[in-house]
């Protein structure tokens, strides 16, 4: 089978969301020769690019996007295996996130934490009710390039304001590109506190993150 029919397969193996059939396809890809790097970024990269977009549009619903998710995943890394160590894909960035303190609902964060994961990103997820100085302390152990929090509530989104002032105040505010997302965040918002950018979703997020660390 020539290169763009195993491109396309890998593809639909995401937009069908069946984690096995993408583990075979990688597989047996690489059984015929395809090159790995081929594979991710024009395969199943294109396949999630695709579900991001449908996700976006309303099209696909919050489970299926973390079924195919998993299945880009589990993908890349057999496809990531096979390749030499100076050939394997380099993180684009590392971003700490979390939820901000007083407020437990994580669920977009964590799709968030997926889809970066999956486009290249070292990605340290602190969880959800987490305490400001906690990102800080994150944001230095690991070098972070951007620190993303989460606010879904009006009452906690405050804490993202916070989070500006603590990393100000820290000496990291020049160092590191913040983000804001979450029910109750918005341009403005970001804007207003000193935020670098507001991620409305995670194709917009994922964008301008290229944008911002280029």
């Amino acid at each position: 089978m020539e290169l763009k029919e195993w491109l396309a397969k890998a593809a639909q193996s995401i937009l069908d969301q069946d984690e096995a059939s993408a583990r075979e396809i990688a597989t047996k890809a690489l059984e015929d020769g395809m090159d790995p790097v081929e594979m991710i970024h024009h395969g199943f990269a294109a396949g999630i690019r695709k579900m991001g977009d449908l996700f976006d549009r309303g099209e696909v619903f919050l489970p299926g996007l973390i079924i195919a998710s998993d299945a880009m995943v589990a993908a890349v890394e057999i496809l990531e295996a096979a390749l030499p160590r100076g050939q394997q894909q380099k993180n684009l960035g590392v971003i700490v996130i979390g939820t901000v303190e007083g407020d437990i609902h994580d669920i977009g964060k964590g799709i968030m934490v997926t889809m970066l994961r999956v486009h290249g990103y070292e990605v340290h997820d602190l969880g959800r009710d987490v305490p400001i100085e906690d990102f800080v302390k994150k944001a230095r152990e690991v070098n972070a390039d951007v620190i993303g929090s989460s606010a879904m509530m009006t009452t906690t989104q405050i804490g993202q304001k916070k989070l500006e002032e603590a990393l100000k105040k820290a000496g990291l505010r020049d160092r590191v590109k913040t983000m804001v997302g979450g029910a109750v965040a918005t341009d403005h918002w970001a804007k207003r506190i000193g935020a670098d950018f507001f991620g409305e979703t995670p194709a917009d997020t994922i964008d301008k993150l290229q944008r911002i660390l280029n």
